[in-house]
């Protein structure tokens, strides 16, 4: 986190996230890969981490996934420029494997401030991984997607990982559901 006393700005954070070692992670990747978006939007999305396209180009959510997310914010009646796109870690883990504790945990401060400083009116959470660590739930994603958690005030949906939705087709029709809770809460 910046040295001084002062708050950071999503800038800042954004500096030291490029400068960052306080995991292994950070010395096998090719960009970190901070977030991306409005810095005042309304909804934010967090993921698990960057897989190898997002290493890459140092841009969050931009592979495969990321078009069926894009597709998602689209259907939800957004562009991807009007949202906010983070992932708990921000460095790729090897193999894109599931971010270990101790990972999360060294990123954990980055997106909490990221959080803070957008402020967004909903979070929606992709996939367990981020749903276990910023609500602390251990439950698994079907039991924990479609029903409205709270994060700090904020209305949290946590929902199906596009990249799950890849997998399993069928699942997207209860993607779908919990974007339509989604875009009603924002309406109200």
């Amino acid at each position: 986190m910046t040295e001084s006393n002062t708050q950071p700005t999503l800038e800042s954070l954004a500096q030291d996230v490029a400068l960052c070692r306080a995991c292994p992670l950070g010395a096998g990747r090719t960009n970190a890969v901070f977030g991306e978006g409005n810095p005042k939007a309304e909804l934010m999305f967090i993921g698990e981490g960057p897989g190898r396209d997002e290493d890459l180009q140092g841009r969050p959510f931009v592979g495969r996934a990321g078009q069926l997310l894009d597709k998602m914010i689209a259907a939800m009646g957004f562009r991807r420029d009007q949202v906010y796109i983070a992932n708990v870690v921000k460095c790729r883990p090897p193999g894109n494997r599931t971010p270990l504790p101790d990972e999360a945990a060294a990123c954990g401060n980055y997106l909490l401030w990221q959080i803070y400083l957008i402020r967004p009116k909903v979070i929606v959470l992709l996939g367990a991984t981020a749903a276990h660590y910023l609500l602390n739930d251990q439950r698994g994603i079907m039991r924990l997607r479609g029903n409205w958690l709270d994060y700090q005030g904020i209305p949290v949906m946590p929902t199906y990982h596009p990249a799950f939705l890849l997998r399993q087709e069928a699942a997207k029709r209860d993607a779908w559901h919990d974007l339509q809770l989604v875009m009603k809460r924002l309406r109200e």
